[in-house]
């Protein structure tokens, strides 16, 4: 059987604002953490230019303010953008969430010149009214959910949870989901991280993640022959030097396959529609 399998290296550049939005950080040392996120995309840019492949950066409105001049490089190297909220924060309410998604398109579009077509929410924290938002301000696909791993679907509204009944599943829509795990991210595995709610030990040796990473690839390449290969990665833990020869093991690794392609999320998204039509995919 002829493979068909689309890989897509996606960056969520965090940076300052996921310890200041996210975790609330004061300390120098912390904010410090984000400040490297600078260096590791520096040196990510640099090792996708070698390699030839372009990735989706989802951006916070707050560092493409604090850094405009890396985003400006990464769109100048002929990556995609994406939608990544503000200041990586929980927004308090829908009112609040729309508030948050327009002003980080507001930026993006500001410093980079072009309006993202995807959307991936801080923390994997899609609210119910999301998918309504992301419809509304005419976004193609999001990168929250984790409803399957290989095959991208449609986003619904109007799900419903009843704890003495069955889940009821709401109507599929126009918005592409392609699917994120944190199994292939590379935050929980390697970020070392205290707070209220514990210590998340992270600091994984590379050589485990890379068994991870690339089991779930030849699984995938092996068993399935066609789908989407997603990584959510942070430059500011990826970017570490002994990680990024980790990754880049792993793509040398994927590269040596045959009927396998590196695409930005966006292309993948935009095939996907037209080869799964919304009428078609909802009566599956």
């Amino acid at each position: 059987m002829a493979k068909n399998v689309a890989v897509c290296l996606s960056f969520d550049f965090d940076a300052i604002s996921l310890w200041i939005g996210g975790f609330r950080a004061t300390s120098l040392s912390a904010v410090s953490r984000g400040e490297f996120g600078r260096v590791g995309a520096l040196r990510i840019l640099e090792m996708l230019r070698e390699w030839g492949v372009r990735a989706t950066w989802f951006i916070p409105g707050h560092t493409a303010e604090t850094y405009p001049a890396v985003v400006e490089k990464v769109v100048g190297a002929g990556h995609e953008i994406g939608n990544h909220g503000y200041l990586h924060s929980r927004p308090k309410d829908a009112a609040d969430e729309e508030r948050i998604l327009v002003r980080g398109n507001e930026v993006l579009q500001r410093v980079t010149g072009k309006r993202p077509v995807g959307y991936r929410s801080p923390g994997a924290g899609l609210s119910v009214h999301m998918v309504a938002l992301l419809l509304k301000h005419g976004f193609v696909y999001d990168s929250s959910l984790m409803g399957d791993d290989f095959s991208p679907y449609y986003c619904r509204t109007g799900d419903r949870q009843h704890e003495d009944g069955r889940y009821e599943f709401g109507c599929e829509v126009d918005l592409v989901e392609l699917p994120f795990t944190w199994g292939l991210d590379d935050f929980p595995a390697f970020e070392y991280v205290t707070s209220r709610a514990g210590i998340q030990q992270g600091l994984m040796a590379p050589s485990a993640v890379y068994e991870i990473w690339a089991g779930d690839f030849d699984f995938l390449y092996r068993r399935i022959g066609e789908g989407v290969y997603t990584l959510t990665m942070h430059p500011q833990v990826i970017g570490r030097g002994h990680r990024l020869l980790m990754l880049e093991r792993l793509v040398t690794h994927i590269r040596s396959h045959d009927g396998v392609r590196f695409a930005t999320m966006g292309e993948v998204a935009c095939e996907w529609k037209r080869t799964h039509p919304l009428s078609v995919a909802a009566g599956r």
